[in-house]
């Protein structure tokens, strides 16, 4: 592995994800697995379902 590579796999270790990037990926991973299992899913139908939990979850919370 090459010098510059390495210095970049160090950096990115110590890089801790915002909660908004952490969601972000979340659906995407969603989206990827479910679509590859159905194409008729979409992002907006991931991003529905995802706000629709939030939504469940805050009220759950008391939020």
């Amino acid at each position: 592995m090459g010098e510059e590579l390495q210095k970049l796999i160090e950096v990115a270790k110590s890089v801790t994800p915002t909660p908004e990037h952490r969601e972000a990926q979340r659906r995407s991973f969603a989206y990827g697995n479910t679509a590859y299992e159905n194409g008729r899913i979409t992002r907006e139908m991931i991003d529905e379902q995802a706000d629709k939990l939030a939504r469940a979850e805050n009220d759950r919370r008391g939020r």
